[in-house]
Protein backbone atom coordinates (compact mmCIF):
# COMPACT_ATOMS: atom_id res chain seq x y z
CA UNK A 1 0.00 0.00 0.00
CA UNK A 2 1.61 3.80 -1.52
CA UNK A 3 1.16 6.48 0.92
CA UNK A 4 -1.85 8.43 0.48
CA UNK A 5 -1.16 12.11 -0.75
CA UNK A 6 -1.38 14.87 1.82
CA UNK A 7 -2.59 18.05 0.82
CA UNK A 8 0.97 20.00 0.46
CA UNK A 9 2.57 17.07 -1.31
CA UNK A 10 2.81 15.73 -4.98
CA UNK A 11 -0.30 14.31 -6.81
CA UNK A 12 0.43 10.98 -7.67
CA UNK A 13 0.81 10.74 -11.63
CA UNK A 14 -1.38 8.23 -13.50
CA UNK A 15 -2.16 6.89 -17.00
CA UNK A 16 -5.61 6.07 -17.41
CA UNK A 17 -7.92 5.18 -20.59
CA UNK A 18 -10.71 7.86 -20.79
CA UNK A 19 -14.22 7.43 -22.70
CA UNK A 20 -14.36 8.47 -26.55
CA UNK A 21 -10.54 6.33 -26.66
CA UNK A 22 -7.00 7.44 -25.84
CA UNK A 23 -5.23 7.28 -22.65
CA UNK A 24 -4.87 10.62 -19.78
CA UNK A 25 -2.13 11.05 -17.53
CA UNK A 26 -2.16 13.48 -14.67
CA UNK A 27 1.00 15.11 -16.31
CA UNK A 28 -0.18 16.01 -19.51
CA UNK A 29 -2.10 18.90 -17.54
CA UNK A 30 1.44 20.54 -16.62
CA UNK A 31 0.95 24.06 -15.40
CA UNK A 32 -3.06 23.19 -15.62
CA UNK A 33 -5.60 23.14 -12.38
CA UNK A 34 -6.54 19.64 -12.07
CA UNK A 35 -9.95 18.89 -10.34
CA UNK A 36 -9.73 15.00 -10.34
CA UNK A 37 -12.64 13.15 -8.62
CA UNK A 38 -13.53 9.75 -7.92
CA UNK A 39 -17.04 8.21 -8.07
CA UNK A 40 -18.70 4.74 -7.14
CA UNK A 41 -20.19 3.92 -10.59
CA UNK A 42 -21.98 5.39 -13.73
CA UNK A 43 -25.55 6.22 -14.01
CA UNK A 44 -26.48 5.93 -10.45
CA UNK A 45 -28.40 8.74 -9.14
CA UNK A 46 -25.60 10.34 -6.84
CA UNK A 47 -23.05 9.84 -9.57
CA UNK A 48 -25.48 10.98 -12.00
CA UNK A 49 -26.21 14.54 -10.70
CA UNK A 50 -22.30 15.14 -9.83
CA UNK A 51 -20.97 14.56 -13.32
CA UNK A 52 -24.04 16.75 -14.66
CA UNK A 53 -23.11 18.97 -12.00
CA UNK A 54 -19.10 19.79 -13.00
CA UNK A 55 -20.42 19.44 -17.03
CA UNK A 56 -23.29 22.58 -15.97
CA UNK A 57 -20.42 24.32 -14.55
CA UNK A 58 -17.63 23.37 -17.09
CA UNK A 59 -17.02 27.21 -19.07
CA UNK A 60 -16.57 28.53 -15.54
CA UNK A 61 -13.83 25.88 -14.67
CA UNK A 62 -12.05 26.32 -18.07
CA UNK A 63 -12.21 29.70 -17.75
CA UNK A 64 -10.50 29.45 -14.35
CA UNK A 65 -7.76 27.54 -16.01
CA UNK A 66 -8.76 23.93 -14.83
CA UNK A 67 -9.68 20.32 -16.36
CA UNK A 68 -11.91 18.19 -14.83
CA UNK A 69 -11.29 14.92 -14.67
CA UNK A 70 -14.18 12.08 -13.19
CA UNK A 71 -12.47 8.52 -12.37
CA UNK A 72 -14.39 5.36 -11.43
CA UNK A 73 -13.92 1.57 -11.77
CA UNK A 74 -16.14 1.38 -15.05
CA UNK A 75 -15.02 0.45 -18.64
CA UNK A 76 -14.25 3.11 -21.06
CA UNK A 77 -17.99 1.67 -22.69
CA UNK A 78 -19.91 2.64 -19.83
CA UNK A 79 -18.40 6.13 -19.42
CA UNK A 80 -19.17 6.38 -23.18
CA UNK A 81 -22.88 5.30 -22.55
CA UNK A 82 -22.95 7.02 -19.61
CA UNK A 83 -21.90 10.38 -21.20
CA UNK A 84 -23.82 10.15 -24.28
CA UNK A 85 -27.07 9.28 -22.32
CA UNK A 86 -26.53 12.51 -19.82
CA UNK A 87 -24.77 14.93 -22.52
CA UNK A 88 -21.92 15.23 -20.02
CA UNK A 89 -19.50 17.26 -21.09
CA UNK A 90 -16.20 16.06 -18.17
CA UNK A 91 -13.50 13.70 -19.15
CA UNK A 92 -14.47 10.06 -17.72
CA UNK A 93 -11.22 7.46 -16.60
CA UNK A 94 -11.16 3.86 -16.34
CA UNK A 95 -9.59 2.81 -13.32
CA UNK A 96 -10.98 -1.18 -13.69
CA UNK A 97 -8.33 -2.45 -11.59
CA UNK A 98 -8.55 0.47 -8.75
CA UNK A 99 -5.35 1.30 -9.01
CA UNK A 100 -5.68 5.13 -9.01
CA UNK A 101 -8.27 4.83 -6.57
CA UNK A 102 -6.12 2.97 -4.09
CA UNK A 103 -3.32 5.47 -4.74
CA UNK A 104 -5.41 8.25 -3.77
CA UNK A 105 -6.74 6.55 -0.68
CA UNK A 106 -10.03 6.25 -2.14
CA UNK A 107 -10.49 2.64 -2.56
CA UNK A 108 -12.89 2.13 0.91
CA UNK A 109 -14.66 -0.42 3.23
CA UNK A 110 -18.05 0.29 2.92
CA UNK A 111 -20.80 -0.74 4.13
CA UNK A 112 -24.67 -1.00 3.14
CA UNK A 113 -27.98 -2.72 4.71
CA UNK A 114 -25.70 -4.47 7.04
CA UNK A 115 -23.44 -5.76 4.17
CA UNK A 116 -19.64 -4.52 3.73
CA UNK A 117 -17.97 -4.26 0.64
CA UNK A 118 -15.11 -2.62 -1.14
CA UNK A 119 -16.46 0.21 -2.99
CA UNK A 120 -14.76 4.01 -4.54
CA UNK A 121 -15.57 6.78 -1.34
CA UNK A 122 -17.23 9.69 -2.85
CA UNK A 123 -13.88 12.31 -3.32
CA UNK A 124 -12.42 15.04 -4.91
CA UNK A 125 -8.63 16.23 -4.86
CA UNK A 126 -7.59 19.68 -6.23
CA UNK A 127 -4.15 19.62 -7.69
CA UNK A 128 -2.92 22.54 -8.76
CA UNK A 129 -0.40 23.59 -12.04
CA UNK A 130 2.64 22.36 -10.49
CA UNK A 131 1.14 19.19 -9.07
CA UNK A 132 0.98 19.62 -6.04
CA UNK A 133 -2.51 18.77 -4.15
CA UNK A 134 -3.99 21.78 -3.01
CA UNK A 135 -7.23 20.87 -0.96
CA UNK A 136 -9.40 17.64 -1.14
CA UNK A 137 -12.73 16.51 -0.65
CA UNK A 138 -13.68 13.13 0.79
CA UNK A 139 -16.56 11.88 1.49
CA UNK A 140 -18.66 14.21 -0.80
CA UNK A 141 -21.51 14.99 -0.51
CA UNK A 142 -23.25 16.21 -3.71
CA UNK A 143 -25.46 19.04 -3.74
CA UNK A 144 -23.76 22.11 -3.47
CA UNK A 145 -20.31 20.52 -4.09
CA UNK A 146 -19.20 21.63 -7.56
CA UNK A 147 -20.01 25.18 -6.50
CA UNK A 148 -17.32 24.93 -3.38
CA UNK A 149 -14.61 22.91 -5.92
CA UNK A 150 -15.44 26.04 -8.66
CA UNK A 151 -14.68 28.57 -5.19
CA UNK A 152 -11.60 26.89 -4.38
CA UNK A 153 -10.48 26.59 -8.02
CA UNK A 154 -11.05 30.43 -8.44
CA UNK A 155 -9.38 30.75 -5.01
CA UNK A 156 -6.35 29.22 -6.16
Amino acid sequence: MTDIPQTGSAAPDFTLPRDGGGDVSLSDFSGKTVVLYFYPKDDTSGCTKQAIAFSEHLSAFEAAGAVILGVSKDSVKKHDKFRDKHDLKVALLSDEQSDVCERYGVWKEKSMYGKTYMGIERSTFLIDGSGVLREEWRKVKVPGHAEAVLEAVQAL
